[in-house]
């Protein structure tokens, strides 16, 4: 006999409330990983991980991409707002005063010093740098930079100029001019970097695998793509730059 439809489990339960599940959700919220990443973590091993990582495909909630720099492997990426979306759901489900609202920027002034890091420099990387200064109207110290730059591509100062932010001046820097400069988060955004050049020294690292729009053939609209998927990526990690951070180990 059917369960009344009030009384089911929310889909969202049935997916996350599974130990290992729970764990691979855990790990994705800091960032893009490969199975191999995630077998490290979780001291399980690959069968198992990428059967459960199929189980959240599934239900919608992490999405796979082929790494630009190794077309053999895979990055797995949560998807933080569908996650909201699931989250607001199942607490109503349970009771109307239980209903939660999707996040919002946080009104508490965001700090910290955060490195973008792509190839060129050209694009992606910039682009993150361009948002996240713009969205924290300049609270977090945040630069960009990349291990073989190139001119910036006038696609991405457009489309950051849709978004009501100039980036007419912004410049390539090679990653070498941090050197020795200690940052609370270092993320990648392109594979290629990720996978060939040691990560610099940070309280916190991750991976963003987002694909180089100036590789694609639809041109201008490849970056608004981009762009728009920094703009969300950028809104999340927002919340983090809020967080008390705790003294690190002398």
């Amino acid at each position: 006999m059917a369960l009344p439809a009030r009384t089911q489990t929310p889909a969202f339960l049935r997916v996350a409330g599974h130990p290992l599940r729970w764990q691979l959700l855990t790990e994705l919220a800091a960032g893009d990983r490969r199975v191999q990443e995630l077998t490290t973590l979780l001291h399980q091993p690959q069968n198992l991980v990428s059967y459960h990582l199929a189980q959240l495909r599934a239900a919608g909630l992490v999405t796979g991409r082929r790494s630009s720099a190794d077309g053999r492997d895979t990055y797995y990426r949560l998807d933080l707002a569908r996650c909201a979306t699931h989250l607001t759901a199942t607490g109503g489900a349970l009771h109307p005063a239980l209903g939660l609202t999707p996040p919002t920027t946080p009104t508490v002034t965001a700090s910290g010093q955060v490195l973008f890091l792509c190839t060129g420099n050209s694009s992606r990387s910039q682009m993150a740098e361009a948002l996240l200064r713009h969205r924290t109207s300049g609270s977090v110290t945040v630069f960009s930079a990349g291990s073989q730059p190139k001119p910036v591509q006038p696609h991405a100062i457009a489309v950051m100029a849709a978004h009501g932010i100039d980036m007419s001046t912004a410049q390539p820097k090679h990653l070498d001019v941090f050197t020795g400069t200690h940052f609370d988060h270092v993320i990648t955004v392109c594979d290629r970097i990720r996978e060939t050049r040691p990560q610099l020294p940070a309280r916190h690292t991750a991976h963003w695998s987002i694909p180089d729009p100036a590789r694609d053939p639809d041109g201008y609209p490849a970056f608004e793509r981009v762009a728009a998927e920094l703009a969300e990526r950028v809104g999340f990690l927002i919340h983090t730059l809020t967080q008390p951070q705790p003294p690190e180990a002398p």
